[in-house]
């Protein structure tokens, strides 16, 4: 499975990113996790499962998810907590029910 992660500029989804890979490695699981920048999506989204959209893009959300639908990529907007999350769990989770 793959799981990109966006934000507006690529920092904060580095962050959600590097958490999300600790959970996932704690949970014994074969996942990838990326993260990019909104302006990097179009060419990130090939080949991935699962796209997490970070909540100060909610605005675009609808054409962010029309975007990865038409790829077959489940998509999911990220609480405004996520930042502050002292683990993956809920990211990972929103990618899992996510890619379902």
């Amino acid at each position: 499975m793959r799981i990109l992660v966006i934000c507006g500029a690529g920092a904060s989804s580095t962050f959600v990113a590097l958490r999300m890979r600790r959970t996932i490695s704690e949970r014994g699981l074969t996942i990838a996790v990326a993260a990019a920048s909104e302006t990097e999506l179009p060419d990130a989204l090939d080949g991935i499962d699962a796209l997490l959209v970070g909540p100060h893009l909610a605005g675009r959300f609808p054409e962010i998810r029309a975007q990865a639908a038409e790829l077959g990529v489940g998509c999911a907007l990220l609480p405004d907590t996520i930042f502050t999350a002292r683990d993956g769990s809920e990211a990972l989770d929103a990618a899992l029910a996510a890619a379902a």
